[in-house]
């Protein structure tokens, strides 16, 4: 569990980070080449680029989610039979009125 968090809390962090730090290097000329960029165009890109960093690190979180291994994740078996139990109960009810509805006809 430590470990899901600990990716939630990094893949959380870049999300915040990366288009602050892309939004900075563009306005601040850090990247080459943007000095010849009007300011529309400069405004335009580097929100663009921001955009498309925090969709990379989705992906990213996402890819890293879908090969974390299955096998590791077991049901706590308390929580298990109490679903079990609950559902049994609410199939029972389910019975009984139907039953009710039939003496009545």
């Amino acid at each position: 569990m430590a470990g899901v968090i600990k990716k939630f809390f990094i893949t959380s962090m870049l999300m915040w980070m990366a288009p602050v730090a892309i939004l900075y290097a563009f306005n601040h000329d850090l990247i080459p080449g943007v000095n010849s960029l009007s300011p529309h165009s400069l405004t335009l890109v580097s929100g663009f680029v921001a955009v498309i960093s925090v969709n990379v690190v989705i992906a990213f979180y996402i890819y890293m989610a879908i090969k974390e291994p299955s096998d590791k994740h077991e049901p706590d078996p308390a929580f298990l039979a109490e679903a079990k139990s609950s559902v049994n109960q609410s199939a029972g009810k389910v019975g009984d009125s139907s039953q009710s509805l039939k003496k009545e006809d």
